[in-house]
C-alpha cells in the first residue's frame, strides 16, 4: 500500500513491486479546486488515471486507485475547498481499466483478479527483470537546478 502523494512517483511503485506486491493500493483524496476545474479538470484527472495505469504496466501488477467523492471546504481556511473526483478504479497488469466507480456516488468495487496473471505478465513483459540497474545511480539525488 502506498498513500496519496506516493501515487505520483514511479520509485515507490517499483520498490513495492520488487518486494513482491501483486496489487498496488493507492488510497487517496484528490480532486479539483472548483475554480480550476473547467480549465484544467480533464487533463488533471487524465494525468492521475494515466500515472496509476502506468504503474500497473511498468511493474506488471494490478493497481487499485481509491479516491473519495464529495466537496469539502475546511472551516477556518477559506477558499472554495476541493471537489474530489471519485472515479476509483482497478487496473489490470497491462494497465487496462477493469472496473471504475462513478464520480459522485459512494460505491464499493469488488473486482476479481487472477494473481497468476501477474507472473504471466512479468514473464512476457519482463520490465522488472530487464531493468538497467547500472544506469540508475542518480535516482537517490534530488533535482538540482
Amino acid at each position: 500500500m502506498l498513500i496519496c502523494w506516493d501515487q505520483w512517483y514511479p520509485e515507490g511503485a517499483r520498490l513495492t513491486a520488487m518486494q513482491g506486491a501483486q496489487i498496488l493500493f493507492y488510497p487517496t483524496a484528490i480532486g479539483w479546486h472548483p475554480s480550476e476545474k473547467q480549465q484544467n479538470g480533464t487533463k488533471q484527472h487524465g494525468a492521475w488515471e494515466l500515472i496509476q495505469r502506468s504503474h500497473a504496466v511498468a511493474n506488471g501488477c494490478y493497481v487499485a486507485a481509491v479516491n473519495r467523492i464529495g466537496h469539502e471546504v475546511l472551516q477556518g481556511v477559506g477558499g472554495d475547498g476541493i471537489e474530489f473526483w471519485g472515479q476509483s478504479f482497478v487496473a489490470g497488469t497491462s494497465g487496462e481499466i477493469l472496473a471504475k466507480a462513478s464520480p459522485n456516488k459512494a460505491e464499493i468495487l469488488i473486482v476479481p483478479v487472477d494473481l497468476a496473471q501477474v507472473d504471466t505478465t512479468r514473464t512476457h513483459w519482463p520490465f522488472l527483470r530487464d531493468r538497467r540497474i547500472d544506469a540508475y545511480a542518480g535516482l537517490t539525488r534530488r533535482l538540482i537546478d
